[in-house]
């Protein structure tokens, strides 16, 4: 860190570096967490296992271990390389649809032409850069604590690259790299963000390049997709890449690569109309698996005008990404970017946009087809599912007084009970980012309280709506602890997954008990991976599963609306849970408005 960081970072040095919770803390958490999923005997013998543990010398020379580690001299974050290289840089499944997530942007209904919205939108994301790459972006924080903005270097100019056993990243400099990479019908475009003497091109000049791209693509798209290739297993994408450089002895495959790889961000002008909610969320989530680059952020505009953005997941999260995307489609709003001259006075003056044409043989011609046979494969086996909710939204939920994202996980919670009559091992994403190099850590949201809310509601019915309310209410109270918990650091899954790191297999340490439990595996089977984003201009988001039989759930809480996305492998019958969360919403706002009656009732009682 230079000694007068620029003001994006300015906090940076003051950040706290993430905690290492105390045992005790972390098993007693644990236990609450997996007792609402056990059987009395089996709880019985968990909470005999983790009492050895806890009593254990490999238990406390583990947690020494970890504390050295946090309080290595440069450590700014104990976990940070290890998480991600084992949920991103290591993790060897396709990232779609195992990694990347989208937001769908609400529609300018103004503007329905593809090139014109996609010139918007990228004129609009260059002044984010530009704060970005200045470092004047202001700093995020949450209630007054400012948050760590390190991973914004991830943002524009970068790209993931296959490597076995463990992925890596490269940023490249803007300002040498001052263009984007445009794909249409499956062929790849260079478009510049200036022109020769340094002047950065209209929207109007932009708009030109776009139409100009979609001519020359045509109507047919390239039977060989090399973006393709990118959205197969990892491993095999580096022996494909290394297949495709081979292709071209001269490095030619190389170069036209690296001005993808190096491009601010990869616009991807798609030859489809999609209307509905589920249909634009599925396009901007999976697409066709060939018109795109998926080892880079995407902005995705259709022929309709509808819009989207695909995340690369491995080095950033959500928030940045949400950040990015919300001044994007704010300030269009807003009218407060300036496009430039509305029209192009000499079209001619314009090089035409640099076609990309790789170099492929028969080899690489056959990798691509197994690449795109092995995505449709995969994609055919999902489904997603939009509940966007109109029985109410934050409003309601604030006027009785409750966390709205703690009252729309009990909803999941209801839901989930009423498909499958039990809890759902519920992940919910917590940031992390005001320690350095924060990412994530799990709200495990089942809860006892849960569970003995969600049965009350869903057995014999309660003659009380008031118990009800008061069930509902320490269920909440529960929730929030725990997110409050895990936004400290001081969540159950984090402290495990680093204590287990640090077991010496090669010289003949064995792996505690507490891992190889049942109710280890069985507590973090995340059926329900579930996120919370909420953007008045969004209209959707969401993500995958992260198990084979659990459900993606990302949600967006409204003033007026929830609207959820539901996705999973089709046997996971996600049109079901679709209807129980509404359902299930319904029932919480039937609850609490009897248990109101109820109280005006018997006030009025006492008064007469």
């Amino acid at each position: 860190m230079a000694q007068n960081p620029p003001p994006m970072l300015r906090f940076q040095p003051t950040l706290p570096t993430l905690p290492v919770p105390s045992l005790d803390s972390t098993c007693a958490k644990y236990l609450e967490s997996v007792k609402p999923l056990l059987t009395n005997d089996a709880f019985s013998k968990t909470q005999s296992i983790v009492d050895n543990f806890l009593a254990s010398p490999q238990a406390a020379q583990l947690q020494k271990r970890l504390q050295d580690r946090a309080a290595q001299p440069g450590m700014l974050n104990w976990l940070a390389d290890w998480w991600n290289e084992a949920a991103y840089m290591g993790y060897r499944d396709p990232v779609v649809v195992f990694v990347s997530y989208f937001f769908v942007h609400v529609q300018d209904k103004l503007c329905k032409d593809q090139a014109k919205r996609a010139s918007h939108l990228v004129k609009a994301m260059l002044p984010f850069r530009e704060l970005v790459e200045s470092g004047r972006l202001e700093p995020e924080k949450i209630r007054g604590t400012p948050l760590c903005m390190a991973s914004y270097k991830w943002l524009f100019h970068a790209s993931r690259y296959p490597v076995k056993p463990s992925d890596t990243a490269h940023k490249f400099d803007a300002d040498t790299h001052n263009h984007i990479a445009v794909v249409r019908k499956n062929k790849f475009f260079i478009v510049p963000l200036a022109d020769s003497t340094g002047r950065e091109l209209s929207a109007a000049e932009l708009e030109l390049q776009f139409n100009r791209i979609i001519a020359a693509a045509g109507e047919k798209p390239d039977p060989h997709p090399v973006g393709a290739l990118s959205g197969d297993n990892r491993d095999l994408w580096v022996d494909a890449r290394q297949a495709l450089l081979a292709a071209s002895p001269d490095g030619r495959n190389e170069e036209l690569l690296r001005k993808i790889e190096s491009a601010m961000i990869v616009l991807s002008l798609d030859d489809t109309k999609p209307v509905t909610r589920e249909d634009v969320s599925w396009r901007s989530w999976v697409g066709d698996g060939r018109n795109r680059f998926y080892d880079k952020h995407q902005l995705i505009v259709y022929e309709n005008g509808r819009s989207g953005f695909l995340g690369e997941h491995s080095c950033m999260d959500g928030t940045p990404t949400l950040r990015m995307n919300e001044f994007i489609i704010a300030t269009l709003a807003g009218g407060k970017v300036d496009l430039g001259p509305p029209t192009v006075s000499d079209p001619s003056s314009l090089p035409e946009p640099e076609h990309l044409i790789f170099n492929l043989n028969d080899n690489v011609k056959s990798l691509i087809t197994g690449a795109t046979h092995r995505f449709d494969t995969l994609v055919s086996k999902h489904e997603l599912h939009v509940l966007h909710y109109e029985g109410y939204g934050k409003n309601l939920m604030k006027h009785f007084k409750f966390s709205p994202d703690a009252w729309v996980q009990l909803v999941k919670q209801l839901a989930f009970h009423k498909m499958f009559g039990r809890p759902g091992v519920t992940y919910e994403s917590a940031q992390t980012r005001k320690f350095q190099l924060g990412r994530t850590e799990v709200i495990r949201s089942a809860s006892a309280e849960s569970k003995e809310w969600a049965e009350a509601m869903v057995g014999e019915p309660l003659t009380d709506p008031i118990q009800l309310r008061e069930l509902f209410r320490k269920a909440v109270s529960r929730h929030i602890q725990y997110s409050t918990w895990a936004a400290d650091g001081q969540g159950v899954d984090r402290h495990l997954f680093g204590l287990k790191k640090l077991v010496n297999l090669e010289k003949g340490e064995e792996i505690p008990e507490l891992y190889k439990d049942e109710a280890f595996g069985k507590s973090s089977y995340w059926e329900l991976s579930t996120s919370q984003l909420s953007s008045r201009w969004f209209d959707g988001w969401g993500y995958g599963e992260v198990v084979e039989h659990g459900f993606g759930l990302a949600y967006a809480i409204g003033d007026g609306y929830v609207r959820w996305t539901i996705t999973g492998l089709r046997e996971m019958r996600g049109e079901e849970l679709k209807f129980y969360l509404g359902e299930a919403a319904t029932e919480v706002r039937e609850m609490l408005e009897a248990a109101e009656r109820r109280e005006k009732e018997g006030g009025n009682k006492s008064k007469l």
